[in-house]
């Protein structure tokens, strides 16, 4: 019996790190489709757009066959069920982010009981990056070209140069 299974990588993506992609490409080997949820995070202050974010993404996306990037809103479980998700993808890097990836996962199987979580470690080289360490060096001038791609580093030069000349403004 052929079984269309669909999982879904839920996250911020402020900005979309070689970290994520590397899970993305982790999940993507594992199942038949793949959705990069992009939250719109109401609830925090990104440095790119919704927008920017989504393209981010989806230049991500375009090097995999099998995935797809959409935003979402609310509660991801809603998400996931209105795609037809059977699994929730998290990337795991240590022990920290297990603890709170744990108790989401247990939160969301009481909500979606039918969906699966599955964690998935970045390759060890990337396990220290993330999407608040790539701003903060960024925005203090360091270079974090090994950590993302290259537009992702286009991107973040340009939004870095737009801050520091005053001339960023959130759309």
């Amino acid at each position: 019996m052929s079984r269309d299974v669909i999982a879904v990588y839920p996250g911020t993506f402020d900005p979309i790190t070689l970290g994520h992609e590397d899970i993305v490409r982790r999940a993507a080997a594992l199942f038949d489709r793949v959705i990069i949820a992009v939250a719109m995070a109401h609830h925090k202050k990104t440095l790119f757009t919704l927008d920017e974010r989504l393209d981010l993404a989806r230049d991500c996306a375009a090097r995999c066959g099998n995935v797809e990037v959409a935003p979402f809103d609310g509660l991801v479980k809603d998400f996931v069920l209105q795609r037809g998700g059977k699994v929730m993808v998290r990337g795991v890097r240590g022990v920290t982010d297990f603890d709170y990836e744990f108790q989401l996962a247990g939160m969301n199987r009481n909500l979606a009981p039918n969906v699966e979580t599955v964690f998935l470690a970045p390759a060890a080289a990337l396990q220290s990056v993330s999407s608040t360490l790539i701003r903060e060096i960024s925005q203090l001038g360091g270079d974090v070209t090994p950590y993302v791609a290259p537009l992702v580093l286009e991107r973040l030069q340009r939004r870095m140069t737009e801050l520091h000349a005053g001339g960023y403004s959130r759309r």
